[in-house]
């Protein structure tokens, strides 16, 4: 029995609530391997008493049956998260150069609306004189070219950084500006993860107030690549009123909370559509978001109607938040999203 081999057995360890596994998150501090004993140390950082809990479980479940392991001895030591820590510590955060404060818009499902969300905050938080920046991290469904009306190609300055593509007054960057329109993206999971750390670290953001991430659905390994290591300063869930779409936002919640981004908010889309006579109906639900706001313990930072105009306007690459809020109640909504993101963030420490 050597190290080696115990630290193969513990892949098959994940950490709670994720896919990844304890060795690749850099958990597994020592390993000792005695004739009668092995000893595995694993260091954690977190709040929630039932994580380490359930890898000792784990842990024990993994090893235990293994020959001439002997008698095995897991030994975890739980540290307090640093005020911007991450999941486990492992992996250092820091901002982004060029960059003041970042916003991840999150959705436990697609379908939602999130990019749209996404694409309209930047625009709202803009028109307010910010320098605001967009990041399309869905690389699998990138929308974000379509949304801004350009299929410009990223340049490279010296550093041999990207130069973001400008629309609208907002710096972007997207798979979809380095691919052609039918082309998909066939990459495996690291891969994935290390064109979404270029898009993070490799583009040259040019003094940014703002930089909105938009994350792919779901809880999978990019978004927890993109929390562990750059600083978030708040995530926003979208959702829709149903209860299939407020069941995933739950999930989202959870995901941020575990690895200690402070949530800003809930934002309910696709609220209600209403009619030229100025009658209301609500096509997936009333009043699911408010409720499940409240279930959960955070704020909800709007509600968002569904109309013609903010459909006819993604598509043609011209998001409804450019349109004057006195004249789109679909625009008016957005704008005030954006003044309930900046009270929601967290005060500045810098």
């Amino acid at each position: 029995m050597t190290p080696d081999f115990i630290r193969q057995a513990l892949s098959q360890v994940r950490y709670p609530g994720f896919s990844r596994d304890i060795v690749s998150f850099g958990l597994i501090k020592d390993i000792v391997c005695e004739s009668t004993q092995t000893t595995v140390r694993i260091e954690v950082q977190t709040r929630d008493p039932k994580v380490p809990e359930q890898i000792f479980q784990d842990c024990h479940t993994v090893l235990d049956p293994l020959p001439d392991v002997g008698t095995v001895k897991i030994e975890i030591d739980v540290k307090e998260p640093a005020a911007a820590g991450g999941l486990a510590g492992t992996v250092g955060k820091s901002s982004i150069p060029g960059v003041k404060r970042i916003i991840a818009v999150a959705s436990g499902k697609g379908g939602v609306g999130k990019s749209t969300v996404a694409a309209n905050l930047a625009v709202a938080l803009a028109s307010t004189g910010a320098k605001v920046g967009l990041c399309d991290c869905d690389l699998y469904g990138p929308s974000v070219a379509q949304m801004f009306g350009t299929v410009e190609r990223p340049m490279a300055n010296e550093q041999d950084e990207i130069i973001p593509i400008r629309a609208h007054g907002i710096q972007l960057m997207s798979m979809g500006f380095l691919l052609d329109g039918s082309s998909p993206v066939v990459v495996r999971g690291p891969m994935a993860t290390r064109y979404t750390q270029q898009f993070l670290r490799q583009v040259a953001w040019d003094d940014l107030d703002y930089l909105i991430l938009d994350l792919p659905p779901g809880t999978g390994d990019i978004q927890l690549t993109i929390v562990q290591t750059v600083s978030v300063d708040g995530a926003v869930i979208v959702t829709t009123p149903q209860e299939v779409a407020l069941i995933d936002a739950r999930k989202g919640v959870a995901m941020f909370a575990k690895v200690n981004v402070p949530i800003l908010g809930l934002i309910e889309n696709m609220a209600w559509f209403e009619c030229d006579a100025g009658k209301r109906y609500h096509i997936f639900g009333d009043g699911g978001g408010v409720r499940e706001a409240q279930t959960i313990n955070v704020p909800l930072l709007g509600q968002i109607p569904i109309n013609i105009a903010t459909r006819e306007r993604g598509d043609s690459g011209a998001p409804v938040a450019l349109l004057s809020p006195a004249e789109n109640k679909v625009s008016a909504a957005f704008h005030e999203l954006a003044a309930r993101v900046r009270n929601a963030l967290p005060v500045s420490q810098s």
